[in-house]
C-alpha cells in the first residue's frame, strides 16, 4: 500500500460558485446516435484507441471481450485537451442538464467538486456489489481517495488510469562520470546527493543543463512538482495527508520549516549559492527557465540530450527510452528525498513522493442510457481492458500490479522500469482536493512561483500564502455555518 494508508472520511466544505465557460461538448452525436451507443467524453488520445482500423486491437474489442453486450458501442466525444478548459465545459453541460455524454472522463484533481455539487452518480449503489468490491480492493488507493464522495464514503467515480511523477536520468552518463547508481531503482538518493551527482555529470559530459522540471505558474506547480518537493522534505499545505480532503478546519502549515527548506533547495537548484536564501550543500543544477516551463517545454532539453535529469509523468519514459533516443542508457527512479517518513513530523509525508494525476470515469446523472453506460463502466474494470489501454496508449492501469503482466513488446521502453513505476505509484500523494481547491491552487502556485523566481523570500511568500489560505479556510467555515 505504500505511504498512502488513509481511510475515507467525512469533511466540511463549502459549495462552489465557480464560473464556467460556454464551451459545448455536445454535438450531432447526441441527436443521431443509435439506441445502443454510449457516448463518453474524453481526449483525442483515447478516441484514437477506442476503435481500430482493420484487424488492429482496440479498446472497444477489449470491452466486448470483458463481457460488454456486443450491441453496445462506445463513441468517444473528444473534448479540449486542456484540463481546466475541459472542467469548465463539463460544468456547463452538467449545469444545463445535458446528455450525451453519458460518461465523463474527469481529472482526478477535480472530480470531488463535481461529486459535491451532485453532478455525478452514486456508483456504490448503481454498480454490482462485486464490481465495487473489486475496485475498492484492488485499485491504487491514492487514486480511489479522489473518487469517493467525502461525506458519505460512496464511490462516485472509477479510476481509468493514474499518473504520477517519476525522475528520469542519464544512467549512462552518470556512470561514465564515476558515480554508482546501484540501488537507485529501489531506493532513490537524497536530494543533496542527487544534486551533487547531476552537477558533476553535467560538467563531465559538457551538457548545458543538469536538471529540468516544471515550475511555471500553473496548476502543475501546486498540484504536483511542489507537492513532491515539499512532501519529500516532510512538509504539507495542511499538515499531513490525513487533512487532504478536509476544508474549513485544518492547520495551515505552509510556513513550517520543511516547506521553507523545500523552497530553499529549489532556490539553490535555480540560483546557486549566490542566492542568500539558497540551502547550503545543494548545487545549482536547474536552468532559470524552469520558472516558465510546463511538461513539454521541460522535456525538450532532456530528450534532446542537453540535460542529465528530468522530472515528468511516465509518458516521458516512452519518449526517451526508445533505442533511437537513450535506450537502456535511460535511468528511471522515484523522487529523491530529504527526510525519511520516520523523521517527518506529519503523517504520510517524508521519503519519496510522487504527485498524483490521472483520470476517472463518472456517470452523467442526466443520461437516458444509464443501464448501457453502467455496463461500459463495469467492463472498464476488467484486467484485460486495462492492459489493452496500457499496451495501446501507455496509460497506466489503476491496478499497478498489471504493469508487470503487460506485453513488453507492446509497451516498449516502459517495460524496463515496471519496478520503479510501482514504487512511485505506491508513494503517490494527491493534491488536497476539496471544493475550494481551484481557488487555493492559484494562491499556492502564485506564491511558490514568486519564491522560486526570487521576487519574494521563502519566508515572505509562505507567510503571505499562509494568511491567504487562512482566509480561504475561514470562508469555508462561514459558509458551513450558514
Amino acid at each position: 500500500m505504500g505511504r498512502y494508508g488513509l481511510s475515507r472520511r467525512a469533511f466540511v466544505v463549502g459549495s462552489s460558485t465557480a464560473s464556467v465557460g460556454a464551451v459545448s461538448i455536445t454535438g450531432c452525436l447526441g441527436r443521431t446516435r443509435d439506441d445502443q451507443t454510449v457516448v463518453m467524453s474524453g481526449d483525442t488520445d483515447f478516441e484514437d484507441i477506442m476503435h481500430a482500423d482493420g484487424d488492429e486491437p482496440s479498446v472497444q474489442e477489449a470491452l466486448w471481450d470483458a463481457g460488454l453486450d456486443e450491441d453496445i458501442t462506445v463513441e468517444v466525444q473528444a473534448s479540449v485537451d486542456d484540463s481546466a478548459q475541459r472542467m469548465q465545459a463539463y460544468q456547463s453541460a452538467l449545469q444545463a442538464g445535458r446528455s450525451p455524454p453519458d460518461i465523463f472522463m474527469m481529472d482526478s484533481g477535480w472530480t470531488i467538486p463535481f461529486i459535491l455539487r451532485e453532478q455525478t452518480t452514486n456508483l456504490t449503489e448503481a454498480l454490482p456489489d462485486d464490481v465495487v468490491a473489486r475496485v475498492e480492493g484492488e485499485y491504487l488507493e491514492a487514486a480511489l481517495e479522489t473518487a469517493y464522495h467525502p461525506e458519505t464514503d460512496d464511490l462516485h467515480a472509477v479510476p481509468l488510469f493514474p499518473d504520477f511523477g517519476t525522475m528520469l536520468y542519464r544512467r549512462d552518463l552518470v556512470e561514465e562520470a564515476g558515480h554508482d547508481t546501484d540501488g537507485w531503482d529501489e531506493d532513490p538518493p537524497s536530494w543533496e546527493e542527487f544534486s551533487e551527482v547531476v552537477a558533476d555529470t553535467r560538467d563531465d559530459a559538457g551538457l548545458d543543463f543538469g536538471f529540468t522540471t516544471q515550475a511555471a505558474a500553473y496548476e502543475g506547480l501546486a498540484c504536483c512538482t511542489f507537492t513532491e518537493a515539499m512532501s519529500t522534505w516532510g512538509g504539507g499545505y495542511f499538515g499531513g495527508t490525513e487533512n487532504l480532503f478536509t476544508a474549513g478546519d485544518r492547520p495551515i502549515t505552509v510556513d513550517d520549516e520543511p516547506v521553507l527548506d523545500a523552497i530553499r533547495m529549489m532556490r539553490a537548484f535555480i540560483h546557486g549559492d549566490g542566492d542568500e536564501h539558497a540551502l547550503d550543500g545543494y548545487q545549482q543544477i536547474c536552468p532559470s527557465a524552469i520558472v516558465q516551463w510546463s511538461e513539454e517545454e521541460s522535456l525538450g532539453p532532456f530528450e534532446g540530450g542537453s540535460a542529465v535529469a528530468h522530472r515528468n509523468w511516465p509518458f516521458a519514459i516512452a519518449a526517451t527510452g526508445d533505442e533511437e533516443v537513450f535506450g537502456e542508457g535511460l535511468g528511471v527512479m522515484a523522487m529523491p528525498y530529504a527526510v525519511s517518513e520516520a523523521e517527518a513530523e506529519h503523517e504520510g509525508v517524508g521519503g519519496t513522493a510522487a504527485g498524483l494525476g490521472g483520470w476517472h470515469l463518472t456517470l452523467n446523472p442526466n443520461t437516458d442510457r444509464a443501464e448501457e453506460a453502467l455496463q461500459v463502466i463495469e467492463a472498464f474494470t476488467h484486467d484485460e481492458v486495462m492492459l489493452t489501454i496500457f499496451e495501446l496508449q501507455g496509460f497506466l492501469p489503476p491496478v499497478l500490479e498489471l504493469v508487470e503482466e503487460a506485453d513488453p513488446d507492446e509497451i516498449g521502453p516502459v517495460a524496463r522500469y515496471t519496478e520503479q513505476i510501482q514504487i512511485a505509484g505506491e508513494n503517490a500523494v494527491p493534491r488536497p482536493v476539496t471544493d475550494v481547491w481551484p481557488e487555493q491552487s492559484a494562491l499556492i502556485f502564485q506564491e511558490v512561483h514568486a519564491a522560486y523566481r526570487g521576487v519574494k523570500s521563502p519566508e515572505a511568500a509562505m507567510g503571505d500564502l499562509s494568511a491567504r489560505l487562512e482566509r480561504s479556510e475561514a470562508d469555508v467555515e462561514d459558509q458551513h455555518g450558514d
